[in-house]
């Protein structure tokens, strides 16, 4: 994996964030066309039945509001990859959501590990389903670690906006509180999990869930957030 490509965004992602949080940085855009790269999220395309392709919109949306509030330069599209993909290790940020089941081969389960043993980050976003086989297929992936729910002083709940009681609730799924976990390996967060919440519902267009511009503004937020603390951690 290049992980000197991950150092390279970091510091275009830190530039952005220096004109976000209200400092004076006037030449950020310019650094960031010189680099020649583009930001892209690309979504995980995984087997065993469950709708990995759930709610086209919200990745186009998301990162519109990205070029808006940090003037980053970004591929609007999604970019859908397989763990076997040879594209998986030019990408550092995954993304994966859905309902239903999910199964990784053997061999995607070296390939999930060796991407974020090596610097890749992936944001999974249960949609009301996926719970359980992610959890299982994510042991496999690391049966050393176990996921561990994030403090509300962790920094992927400050680095940008402030939610000092965690995740925000977007939509209603059993009553339950909104839980975001994180999995650890070598002292890195190389994965978080939000559950109970479905931050990336609140992404979508306005007409497919019906949200609230507010409960809206809390997902984009969120997800910002979660964008800059794996690109500059």
């Amino acid at each position: 994996m290049c992980q000197r490509f991950y150092g390279q965004w970091a510091g275009i992602f830190f530039l952005s964030l220096v004109v976000l949080l209200g400092a004076a940085c006037p030449d950020t855009q310019a650094q960031s066309e010189n680099h020649g790269y583009k930001l892209v999220v690309a979504r995980l395309k995984y087997g065993g039945g469950g709708d990995w392709y759930n709610d086209r919109s919200i990745i186009p949306n998301l990162m519109r509001e990205i070029n808006k509030r940090t003037g980053i330069e970004v591929v609007e599209e999604e970019k859908i990859l397989e763990l076997a993909d040879p594209e998986l290790f030019q990408h550092p940020f995954l993304f994966m959501t859905g309902h239903g089941n999910i199964r990784f081969s053997e061999e995607e389960i070296q390939r999930l590990r060796q991407y974020l043993s090596e610097g890749g980050f992936l944001y999974a976003d249960d949609d009301y389903g996926m719970d359980k086989a992610f959890r299982r297929e994510i042991k496999r992936v690391f049966p050393e670690h176990n996921l561990t729910e994030l403090p509300f002083n962790h920094p992927i709940y400050h680095i940008l906006y402030d939610f000092p009681s965690g995740l925000p609730k977007v939509h209603e799924h059993d009553g339950k509180a909104p839980q975001g976990f994180g999995l650890f390996h070598k002292g890195r967060l190389v994965l978080f999990y939000t559950y109970e919440t479905n931050i990336s519902d609140g992404w979508a267009d306005p007409e497919v869930h019906k949200d609230p511009p507010e409960t809206r503004e809390q997902a984009f937020r969120m997800g910002l957030n979660i964008l800059a603390y794996a690109l500059l951690h």
